[in-house]
């Protein structure tokens, strides 16, 4: 059986992938039955669109591999906590379970208020230090 730590180590590679497009270092795997459907990461700069977060990616993926819109039974495994953007698309697609590395005090949607689908489990800081290092690493270069 893989673990949470396995999962969330593929989407730090996808942040690495991001980082060398000089996206912000955001990756997200979405998992089936133990297996990888969709594997994403931050694409706004490459794309020039404000919605191409990791998040939404995977989701799009995820459905088109499954044949539908909803993710039930699917795990979504992020880096950085998803934006209200992201959590709402989440919602809507009654995924069962998130997991999230590190928390977004910030930007994130846990701060607003806001809440996944009722039924979808959600675990935080699943190796919190690596993915807030990357990010907060990507913004110190840039200043």
């Amino acid at each position: 059986m893989f673990t949470d730590e396995y999962y969330m180590k593929m989407a730090l590679q996808e942040a690495e992938i991001a980082l060398e497009k000089d996206e912000v270092p955001i990756g997200c795997v979405i998992v089936s039955n133990n297996r990888v459907i969709a594997t994403a990461h931050n694409l706004t700069e490459t794309l020039n669109d404000v919605t191409a977060h990791a998040e939404m990616q995977a989701i799009t993926s995820a459905a088109n591999f499954l044949g539908g819109k909803y993710l039930i039974n699917c795990t979504l495994y992020v880096t950085m906590e998803p934006c209200v953007m992201c959590s709402g698309a989440l919602s809507w697609s009654q995924i069962s379970k998130v997991v999230i590395g590190a928390r977004d005090e910030q930007r994130g949607f846990i701060n607003k208020h806001l809440s996944l689908h009722p039924k979808t489990e959600m675990i935080t800081g699943i190796m919190e230090n690596e993915c807030s290092t990357i990010v907060k690493e990507f913004f110190k270069s840039k200043r």
